[in-house]
């Protein structure tokens, strides 16, 4: 089934659902985090072990989300859509396209995901929550990576995260933490492409993200995604600094800061992050 098929299926299936069952009458305000730029249920750039709704046990949400990531030399724009059921599993859908600003043209992506809680709550469970995900990444637009010596133009990313949501812990406000170990190939997020020519092996790098909530509706924070760099070209780890705004269960607007680094031999690729996420 074509993309955008599966893409338009899963939003309407989802939306159906969640408008008989109310699923914003569930978890408590902020903790259905984000949609990260993979569309996963998390922060901006790291997936957590938080579903992307606000559904509870007997419920099912369904979540949107535009996000746009503008840097020197190129912009990353992010569509995605997300079903969480029975607070128990994510499935999500995700179109990045990646304009190459200085050279023009575009690189697209297409990205399936699921997520499964294996156990805890993030608020309520003495523990971290834990979830276990997975992402299948594949290029519409091969020619770039190619190019660079790409192993693959499709790839699976398999990650597990933990979540802990801490109430009155800094100071009287709450706090949030997350930790995720990805098992990856992904070039620039799969970009460019999977794995490299003699270095086609899984590498397991390390994200995480922290943040305080100064009210119900006032966050701020800092994330970090590890990266490999199977092409040579010195692809950095990631980091952005975050504000997110949440008026209601119904929606929520994130700014961001990033430091990606280098990107396909440009360095210095410092921006903006906009983000903009509805929940049903």
């Amino acid at each position: 089934m074509p993309y955008k098929h599966l893409f338009l299926s899963l939003a309407l299936f989802a939306t159906v659902g969640s408008a008989t069952i109310h699923a914003n009458d569930g978890k408590l305000l902020a903790t259905a985090g984000l949609s990260q730029i993979e569309g996963a249920g998390g922060g901006g750039i790291v997936p957590w072990a938080t579903l992307s709704g606000y559904d509870s046990q007997d419920q099912i949400s369904v979540s949107v989300a535009l996000s746009q990531v503008d840097l020197e030399d190129y912009r990353l724009n992010v569509q995605a859509v997300s079903a969480s059921f029975y607070d128990k599993l994510e499935l999500s859908l995700g179109h990045q396209r990646l304009d190459l600003k200085t050279l023009g043209g575009d690189i697209k992506m297409n990205i399936v995901g699921a997520k499964y809680k294996l156990y805890g709550d993030a608020v309520y469970s003495e523990l971290p929550q834990i979830s276990l995900g997975v992402q299948h990444k594949m290029l519409e637009d091969k020619a770039i990576a190619n190019a660079l010596g790409a192993k693959d133009t499709s790839g699976t990313d398999i990650y597990l995260a933990a979540t802990k949501i801490h109430l009155g812990a800094i100071a009287g406000y709450n706090a949030v933490w997350n930790v995720t170990a990805r098992a990856t190939k992904a070039n620039e997020l799969g970009l460019l492409g999977f794995g490299g020519q003699g270095n086609d092996s899984y590498k397991v790098m390390l994200e995480a993200s922290a943040g305080i909530l100064f009210s119900r509706h006032l966050a701020v924070g800092v994330e970090y995604r590890q990266k490999p760099d199977n092409l040579g070209l010195k692809e950095d780890d990631w980091i952005d600094f975050f504000v997110t705004y949440i008026p209601s269960k119904s929606v929520s607007i994130t700014a961001a800061y990033t430091k990606l680094g280098t990107i396909a031999g440009a360095p210095d690729q410092n921006g903006l992050y906009f983000s903009i996420n509805g929940h049903l």
